[in-house]
């Protein structure tokens, strides 16, 4: 069955007119009657080219400040008539209604005012009526009605009249139909989420128009893609395709950086940290970074909070590594990190991350608030006989942040500002800190007077017992076990300082 059908009338309503007249030329020069009204009639006009006014067929006027135009079902016949239908072409011809083959349509900019900051009224005056009907006409229709939904499409309409000189296929108009079903779905979505943070009803409703193909998944046998706008968040200034992977640890990267306001570096390895330290000089924080754990450091991912100088650049460049993250690089440092031509180079933007996250679950999602929470000082209940030096609570703090970013079950050890070592994703919290203390010793961390972060309570005191036994004479954990006193009390009487948050921090 032949499917072509000539594009003999067209209804453009659009918000956006950037390169809206190469169309209008074309669909001119083919012959094809315009129809249109407002803003967008005015710019037909304006290229002399000849357009018929809405007002014309409906013989109602724009009313009520614009809101209503093309709403009238001399319209909305024309765009939903089924050409083949023997009862919807006479009611055409009784109501005499002309057909439309293709709409053009370009909505009002409601994220983009929402996102400006814009008045509650001048938010809702840009949640599109006419314009989104239109779409959704169209894209119903879209067996005898091509639906350009928005600028984005304008190039691809040119493409086709181009390529097939004013006539479409069934595969054509049903692919724009897709797209407009894409635009407005989204734009739908943002409405409701605007008016649902009033609201907060539990309705899942994310969004995004596109999406970038990844090389693959987590795995190469597995397809990955990634919605949003990365561009946002990062400017990538050097290296390949970032990685699904690759995404995973600059997700954790990124919010753990931002835990610090000292002069931070950290090394992540499969989104946990497996180096980390502070100090009033980046170099120093990259090399103490570096000594938490150099065998795991190869091919990670590194961030920093400050600029990153010729002298930091030398000595990270004498490892490999698959992604450095920084506010800036200075541009002597940026040529020394240039040098793999592979190696990705990210300057992190100011942004404000969503403060809700989700996962995909069985047959549904999870959604959860993101854990902003950490504990500063004055959160800090001492549960024992000792309490913690200053020097001490500084590293605790430390560790506990730490802790807050890394696999549960974990244990972490610090002395310094410096991550000794971490215990992660293990089953059992025993196993989390002798595996911690196994890689300090490994790396020749001298433990005593480290302390020891837990992102749990400790059921039994069997962990402040093995800590202490290594040397640490200090403990932050959250509290809150039925045995609780039984760490304490072993603290006590091995002059050991320890530390109730009152805050757990798992991750899984």
């Amino acid at each position: 069955m032949n499917h072509l059908k000539r594009i003999n009338s067209a209804l453009i309503s659009v918000f956006d007119k950037g390169n809206l007249e190469p169309i209008i030329g074309k669909l001119n020069k083919l012959g094809v009657h315009i129809y249109s009204t407002g803003g967008t009639k005015e710019f037909i006009e304006n290229l002399g080219v000849k357009v018929t006014a809405v007002e014309d067929i409906t013989d109602y006027p724009s009313i009520l400040g614009g809101r209503v135009k093309t709403l009238h079902p001399k319209i909305f016949g024309g765009i939903l008539a089924r050409r083949d239908n023997i009862t919807d072409q006479e009611q055409l011809k009784e109501y005499q209604i002309p057909e439309i083959d293709v709409v053009i349509v370009d909505l009002y900019p409601f994220e983009d005012t929402l996102a400006s900051g814009a008045s509650d009224q001048d938010i809702i005056e840009k949640i599109d009526i006419g314009g989104i009907s239109l779409i959704r006409a169209a894209a119903k229709n879209f067996k005898d009605t091509v639906i350009v939904p928005s600028k984005n499409q304008y190039q691809d309409l040119i493409d086709l009249l181009d390529e097939k000189k004013g006539e479409t296929s069934i595969e054509d108009r049903k692919k724009f139909a897709l797209e407009a079903f894409n635009i407005s779905s989204h734009y739908d979505t943002a409405i409701f989420n605007y008016f649902n943070s009033d609201f907060n009803i539990p309705a899942f409703k994310q969004s995004s128009i596109s999406g970038n193909e990844l090389r693959y998944g987590e795995n190469p046998h597995q397809k990955g893609t990634f919605f949003g706008n990365l561009d946002d968040v990062f400017d990538q200034l050097h290296g390949k395709q970032i990685s699904y992977n690759n995404l995973l640890d600059i997700e954790a990267a990124v919010q753990l950086i931002s835990e610090f306001e000292e002069t931070t570096f950290a090394v992540l390895k499969h989104n946990n940290a497996c180096g980390i330290a502070s100090r009033n000089d980046l170099v120093d924080a990259w090399n103490d970074a570096l000594a938490g754990d150099p065998v795991s450091a190869f091919g990670g991912i590194l961030i920093t909070n400050r600029e990153v100088n010729m002298q930091t650049a030398i000595e990270i460049d004498k490892i490999f590594f698959e992604v450095i993250i920084a506010p800036s690089y200075a541009s002597d440092a940026l040529q020394v990190l240039k040098k793999k031509k592979n190696r990705i180079i990210l300057i992190q933007k100011m942004f404000d991350f969503p403060k809700m996250q989700y996962r995909s679950m069985l047959h549904g999602a999870l959604v959860q608030d993101r854990d902003l929470k950490m504990e500063i000082e004055a959160d800090l209940k001492t549960a024992t006989k000792k309490a913690p030096s200053k020097e001490e609570i500084e590293d605790l703090l430390f560790a506990n942040k730490l802790v807050k970013h890394s696999k549960s079950n974990t244990i972490v050890l610090a002395k310094n500002n410096q991550l000794c070592a971490s215990g992660v994703g293990q089953t059992s919290r025993i196993d989390a800190l002798r595996q911690a203390i196994s890689k300090a010793k490994s790396f020749k961390f001298d433990l005593n007077g480290a302390v020891m972060a837990s992102d749990a309570f400790f059921p039994f005191a069997d962990s402040v017992q093995i800590a202490n036994e290594a040397g640490i004479k200090s403990v932050i954990q959250p509290g809150g076990s039925v045995r609780d006193q039984e760490s304490i009390d072993y603290c006590d009487k091995h002059n050991m300082a320890m530390v109730f948050t009152g805050t757990r921090h798992f991750k899984h």
